[in-house]
């Protein structure tokens, strides 16, 4: 049954990514001479992102903290990752910010388009000249208004486990004087581990949006120390969420 419910799944959104791109087309034709920042396709983003976790009933998502993202505010946010599920669920924020994703991604038709309609930033792993491009799209971006989406850990984890983290994120913030705000994914990894399609049955899924890093905290560090200190902060936070639910 899970094979053909994820079957079932992966054709609702191979076949509705169709129609949503159209109409992020005409959006996109329409607002961009006077949405530079792209915030209205951005949105719609999120409401297409978020339909598939909307229609599925074997996920219950809930989002908790969400008031900690001041909408006048622009931030570097970073998130642990666990799945391909991460990006449904963290659109569902429904907040202003460009996406930092993996270069493949943007070939993938009407999804990947879409994201380039709405300048998120590519990102080819292990090659430094796109990584100094994406440092640099990303620096202009925050310097335009918009915030910045990081998986800091670079890549998702095959263990559910928090891996290490890498450094642009941090030294990003701290180049362009923004605030941090880390966020905490529970239950994708369950729901839909790195390895394969197939979706695991029932599962909480959770995005906990911790309070900012402020500027003045992410001054005072070194960029290794402001990695250690929001990779605790996101560690603490898991621990803390395992202990509640063992005890519930």
């Amino acid at each position: 049954m899970r094979q053909v419910g994820s079957v079932i799944f992966w054709l609702w959104v191979v076949l509705s990514s169709i129609p949503l791109f159209i109409i992020a087309v005409v959006l996109w034709a329409v607002t961009a001479p006077f949405d530079k920042r792209r915030r209205a396709l951005h949105l719609f983003t999120c409401f297409w992102a978020s339909l598939y976790t909307w229609t599925n009933p074997i996920w219950r998502v809930s989002i908790t903290g969400r008031e900690n993202i001041d909408p006048d505010k622009t931030y570097v946010m970073v998130a642990n990752h666990l799945s391909l599920l991460d990006i449904l669920v963290l659109f569902r924020l429904f907040r202003q910010f460009k996406w930092v994703s993996k270069a493949e991604i943007f070939k993938v038709p009407a999804v990947g388009w879409n994201m380039s309609l709405n300048r998120y930033i590519p990102l080819k792993r292990g090659d430094k000249a796109s990584i100094k491009e994406m440092m640099n799209a990303c620096d202009r971006t925050i310097r335009g208004g918009s915030s910045i989406m990081m998986f800091p850990e670079g890549t998702r984890s095959k263990t559910g486990e928090l891996r290490d983290f890498k450094a642009g994120a941090f030294d990003l913030a701290r180049s362009t004087d923004s605030p941090i705000i880390p966020m905490v994914i529970h239950g994708t990894h369950d729901a839909l581990p790195k390895s394969g399609f197939v979706l695991q049955g029932r599962h909480a899924i959770s995005v906990t949006v911790l309070p900012e890093v402020p500027v003045d905290v992410v001054e005072s560090m070194s960029t290794a120390e402001l990695t250690a200190y929001v990779r605790t902060l996101i560690a603490d936070e898991i621990t803390r969420e395992a202990n509640e639910r063992a005890a519930s």
